[in-house]
């Protein structure tokens, strides 16, 4: 397509762009070349400066046979024998006609490089007079895909049971610091797996995934099991559980609870098995059912941090509002 229309401009226009185009493609190829001791790209800048130097040839002969005029051609002669008796005819007025004044061939060179030169000067300072995104600002890493990711049975067993890679993916979303307080934070790390629920002997899927910020870390499972938010807020109850508050998120019933985070040191180095288990930073967490009549299952949405200071539970509901109408409902 580019070449069908380069074809279609005038021959002062086209022959100077490809001249223009070649040389600056033609010397910045063999100066990289040159610089970082590429053959093949050598011979490629070779071949753009001899494409250049074949057109320079052919405007030269067509600038000087533009300079030399072209032979006017040879009147035919008449034949010798003439009739004596028939009378001369009157000459026909001679009739003036203007030639068509042909464009000038160096004005349109100059246009065409003039032109070129200015959409070269545009994209040479454009990415310095324009806004870069690229400000040296830490981007926002992305959770890896899990297409190859052999499921556990229980996932083929629970009718669209999310993944660990699709809660990620439903988690790690573009407004997550900004819901949690702190706007001006990107997350650091970010993790989805699909697990099953302990002690279930890996019957029940519990996908997981986690977004940890410089703040705040927030985990969001899903379990895929028979039991209800009323049946967990009983259990808490026996339990003795304390800062229980029930509430309904997107119609559905959900419960925010505290509770703590595990401490686990794994010692790397070979010399023992690492320190003991012991209890992390407390921990908010929202738990709300997989639908609005309460038939089993439920979403956990926990938040933590190192400091031990937590966000307003409102930024739980928060969460859980954005998040929950994109993880797949469960079908009974």
């Amino acid at each position: 397509m580019l070449g069908f229309l380069v074809r279609l401009l005038p021959f002062w226009v086209r022959e100077p762009l490809l001249i223009l185009v070649g040389s600056v493609f033609g010397v910045r190829i063999m100066y990289l070349a040159h610089r970082d001791g590429e053959w093949v790209a050598a011979a490629i800048g070779l071949v753009f400066l001899v494409f250049t130097a074949v057109r320079v040839h052919t405007v030269a002969r067509a600038l000087r046979a533009r300079r030399v005029p072209a032979p006017a051609p040879a009147a035919e002669v008449a034949p010798a024998a003439v009739a004596l008796a028939a009378p001369a005819a009157p000459a026909a007025p001679a009739v003036a006609v203007a030639a068509e004044k042909e464009p000038n061939a160096w004005g349109q060179a100059v246009a065409a490089v003039a032109v070129f030169a200015a959409l070269g000067a545009a994209l040479w300072l454009g990415p310095h007079l324009l806004p870069s995104d690229d400000d040296g600002a830490p981007r926002a890493v992305s959770c890896a895909g899990g297409e190859d990711e052999e499921l556990p049975g229980a996932y083929r067993k629970t009718p669209r049971a999310v993944t660990g890679d699709e809660l990620c993916n439903a988690l790690n979303r573009p407004d997550l610091a900004q819901l949690l307080g702190t706007p001006a934070e990107t997350a650091t790390a970010v993790s989805g797996t699909s697990n099953t629920a302990p002690l279930t002997d890996g019957k029940v899927a519990q996908p997981e995934a986690e977004v940890q910020f410089d703040t705040y870390t927030v985990n969001v499972s899903v379990t895929y099991n028979e039991l209800s938010i009323a049946q967990y807020v009983k259990l808490m109850e026996y339990g003795e559980e304390t800062d229980v508050r029930q509430l309904s998120v997107l119609g559905r019933p959900a419960v925010l609870a505290s509770g703590h985070t595990m401490k686990i040191e794994i010692n790397l180095g070979g010399g023992g098995s690492g320190g003991p288990v012991e209890q992390g930073p407390p921990a908010r967490t929202l738990s709300v059912a997989l639908d609005a009549k309460d038939r089993g299952g439920y979403c956990d949405i926990t938040v933590w941090s190192t400091s031990g200071a937590l966000p307003d539970d409102s930024a739980l509901l928060d969460i859980a509002e954005k998040v929950l109408p994109t993880i797949p409902d469960r079908t009974v």
